[in-house]
């Protein structure tokens, strides 16, 4: 054999050997692809599920913050209530007040009423009794004549 016949061998086994290790790549890499696309379909079907579980949480909260804003609106009229039962209890509290004042100057002018009434009749009853002494005095005198 001659030197060109055994490069060419040498040539034709490496090309053997190249033509094996691409091959063997190319399969290793269609498993890999194979492998990718499957895990694709999974994180696919996946994430379907994870956007129907997110729109239905989605539809649950709107439903849930529109229940919020019109039970926050009734609560609204319910504070607006009980404000004006506030200022109608603050009203009534200061009439009772300006009754109380009322009713305490006019007692407090009856009082005095009474109490100039009381001292007459105190000098009343004296004036009473000293003139019952005097008759009595001026009486028994003339009873024992």
């Amino acid at each position: 054999m001659s030197l060109t016949a055994i490069s060419l061998l040498i040539i034709a086994v490496a090309f053997a050997f190249i033509a094996i290790f691409v091959v063997k790549v190319l399969l290793a890499v269609s498993s890999t692809m194979k492998n990718v696309a499957g895990t694709l379909e999974s994180v696919e079907s996946k994430m379907e599920g994870i956007t129907k579980e997110s729109e239905s949480l989605l539809q649950k909260t709107n439903v849930i913050a529109d229940d919020v804003q019109h039970k926050s609106e009734s609560l609204n009229s319910l504070f607006d209530t009980l404000n004006n039962v506030g200022t109608s209890v603050g009203h009534v509290g200061d009439s009772m007040n300006q009754l109380s004042a009322s009713v305490s100057k006019s007692s407090q002018k009856h009082s005095d009423d009474v109490v100039k009434f009381m001292k007459w009749g105190d000098t009343a009853i004296n004036l009473y009794t000293k003139w019952k002494l005097r008759k009595q005095t001026f009486e028994k005198p003339t009873e024992n004549n």
